[in-house]
């Protein structure tokens, strides 16, 4: 159910929580009965189950708590592979 804002003349702006499609363009103020107008704003739109939403926190989940590895990975080591370009050789070597 969305929520709906209203702005009451006398306590200011209030929320309200009503169907799809029930809201009307006034409500009466909780607090002092008065008649509120409603407020136009953005919608509250989420791709929270989106593949880009998913990458994005677990993107930033790495940078606070990042996984932590006890030891190498068990398994057969590959080789380093190395350039056979010639031009490579030119590039400094740390």
């Amino acid at each position: 159910m969305p929520l709906y804002e209203y702005r009451c003349p006398a306590c200011g702006v209030f929320e309200l929580l009503l169907g799809m499609g029930t809201a009307g363009r006034e409500a009466s103020c909780p607090e002092c009965g008065t008649a509120a107008r409603r407020l136009l704003g953005a919608p509250g739109l989420s791709r929270a189950g989106s593949p880009e939403a998913r990458l994005i926190e677990r993107t930033e989940a790495t940078a606070s708590e990042p996984d932590v590895v006890a030891a190498l990975p068990s398994g057969p080591r590959r080789p380093a592979r190395h350039s056979t370009n010639p031009l490579h050789r030119r590039l400094p070597r740390p």
